[in-house]
């Protein structure tokens, strides 16, 4: 293990403006473009923010008030980074957790969860340690991070230790310092769930679910497969969604789920070309629009869904109950919503922006 200490590296650094505007956080071109954005929201409002840029990992801190200095956190060899793919952000207590996907070869051919954690508000960086019990079987470089209420931290990813693409998991309960015995999830009776669709995992109180688009007799529909015992057993995966999907191919688009203040898992995801949401387990759904890359994210304000008309298009935001929904930027690519546990919290949508050859991380409040 290894200490590193942020480099004051920064492609550009964005003009700051008021929090109902977009504003960018920051921008690069060729090898240098900054990719999926990720985020987690703390008690004190403030949005941890984590992209990729080729190898290096970012992080910053952005808030109604706080200008965002992005800055070099630490590398990670051949990072898979786009189309989902890219670091993950989480909080365990006072630590800050990354987890990202490379190897030595990278391009598929091998690839580790690498998680990195931060006891100081993110000066300097702690790690990597090794999330996945195997040698690069998380190589599709596909995974996900959350954190529960007492700081345990879960990380779910697409497994290829069998040859066949299966979900498996581990925890940490000392804020990434170690992780658990990688415990298989879900495991297609067909050998595979779908191959490149990104899976998503949140947890509440004992509960850890976890949201998978998965392959099977022709279909690929969207999973939830959840554990009422602290991730001690995970129960039978549940197909959402009223209609199958007929396809045979990967959509690459794995949609994501949140839990409401009620309790509830709610789901937001892609059937052929439009966007639905889903409330807990019920063989039901609601169609929002048409699009793709949905995210969603809920808190005591309410419960918002951002996607993507088309790859390259307008991000749309709508909130659940409403029947309003708005566009918010154009030319963006795999957006995300993240929001705080209280009812005043803010909500921010980060996504990637093309304008010409020049891509940028932006922000926007809109909450």
């Amino acid at each position: 293990m290894f200490k590193t200490t942020l480099a004051a590296f920064l492609i550009l650094l964005p003009a700051f403006v008021s929090a109902s505007e977009p504003f960018t956080i920051i921008s690069g071109s060729g090898e240098k473009s900054p990719k999926q954005p990720q985020a987690s929201v703390d008690s004190m409002g403030i949005a941890h923010v984590t992209f990729g840029v080729g190898d290096d990992v970012y992080y910053c801190r952005v808030g109604a008030d706080e200008k965002p200095s992005p800055l070099v956190a630490f590398q990670v060899p051949n990072m898979s980074l786009g189309m989902r793919r890219g670091p993950r952000i989480a909080h365990a207590g006072d630590a800050i957790v990354i987890t990202a996907i490379g190897g030595p070869q990278g391009k598929g051919a091998d690839g580790d969860v690498l998680a990195y954690r931060s006891l100081d508000g993110g000066k300097s960086w702690l790690g990597p340690v090794k999330v996945n019990d195997i040698e690069a079987s998380a190589r599709e470089g596909l995974h996900a991070m959350t954190a529960s209420d007492d700081g345990t931290l879960w990380c779910v990813w697409l497994d290829l230790r069998a040859k066949r693409t299966q979900l498996f998991a581990s925890k940490s309960i000392d804020q990434g310092a170690s992780w658990s015995k990688n415990q298989l999830v879900y495991q297609s009776p067909d050998g595979s769930i779908c191959e490149c669709c990104h899976p998503s995992v949140a947890t509440e109180g004992d509960s850890v679910h976890v949201l998978f688009r998965n392959s099977l007799k022709g279909n690929r529909d969207m999973y939830l497969v959840s554990s009422n015992n602290k991730g001690e057993t995970f129960g039978l995966g549940e197909r959402l969604g009223i209609q199958h999907w007929s396809l045979n191919a990967c959509p690459m688009d794995g949609g994501m789920l949140a839990i409401a203040p009620n309790g509830e898992v709610v789901t937001a995801w892609r059937r052929g070309n439009t966007v639905f949401t889903s409330i807990g387990k019920a063989r039901s759904d609601t169609m929002l629009e048409n699009g793709e890359q949905p995210w969603i994210a809920s808190n005591p304000s309410g419960t918002y869904v951002v996607w993507l008309t088309k790859r390259d298009g307008p991000i749309r935001l709508a909130k659940l109950g409403t029947s309003n929904s708005t566009t918010i930027a154009e030319n963006a690519r795999d957006p995300i919503v993240a929001v705080g546990d209280g009812n005043e919290s803010p909500v921010f949508v980060f996504w990637e922006q093309r304008a010409g050859d020049r891509v940028s991380i932006e922000c926007q409040l809109v909450h």
